[in-house]
């Protein structure tokens, strides 16, 4: 093991991060949000690593309109 390497600053550093990345989230809209987890799940349908179910996918979008509505 290097010499030079302190274990308790790298989980320091990665706790800093983490705080920093949880703020960012907290700041997010739900739009933003959204529009990322759907850009998420549409590559994975691209790129087959899950599969399309049409009815579930169409129930997803009824209410995400129901929701966006009532906002």
């Amino acid at each position: 093991m290097d010499a030079n390497f302190d274990i308790k600053s790298y989980r320091e550093r990665w706790k800093a991060v983490e705080e920093i990345e949880r703020r960012e989230l907290r700041a997010m809209s739900v739009e933003t949000h959204w529009k990322q987890i759907n850009t998420l799940i549409r590559f994975a349908l691209e790129n087959g690593l899950t599969r399309g179910d049409d009815d579930h996918e169409m129930e997803v979008f009824s209410r995400w309109a129901k929701l966006k509505g009532a906002a």
